[in-house]
């Protein structure tokens, strides 16, 4: 049985590097895009406080306000950040799809690996026992 041995397609180190930079692309392009087109991100409430002028009328005690002055922070410049919250509510019907649409994806991957990877043994060994090429 000579069989001569199975040698992967060789890719140029131009084509590598292409590839590697249209996949950086590609994965920034979808971290940001949702971003600029307002689908990420439930977006920030603003808590009313009493007085954002001063550590008390933000709600801050004694050990919070010194550590506000260690990093040189005023009431002022902290009050943003005090009384911001992030709304971390999401859709349930939302969260379906995003997760049919995944796992989709992942199926689909494993379908045609399973089909490429039954090509390369019949490539390698041949069909053997009348086996299907699914």
């Amino acid at each position: 049985m000579s069989q001569t041995r199975y040698e992967p397609p060789k890719q140029s180190a131009f084509g590598q590097f292409f590839d590697s930079l249209f996949l950086l692309a590609l994965v920034l392009v979808a971290l940001f895009v949702p971003l600029y087109l307002g689908l990420a991100g439930g977006g920030k409430t603003e808590l009313k406080v009493a007085d954002p002028t001063t550590w008390e009328g933000l709600g801050q005690n004694a050990v919070q306000t010194e550590q506000w002055v260690k990093l040189g922070m005023t009431p002022e410049t902290a009050a943003p950040i005090i009384t911001s919250r992030y709304d971390y509510s999401f859709n349930p019907v939302e969260l379906a799809i995003t997760a049919i649409v995944v796992m989709g994806y992942f199926l689909l991957l494993f379908r045609f690996s399973k089909i490429e990877y039954r090509d390369v043994i019949a490539e390698r060994f041949g069909q053997k026992n009348g086996a299907r090429n699914e």
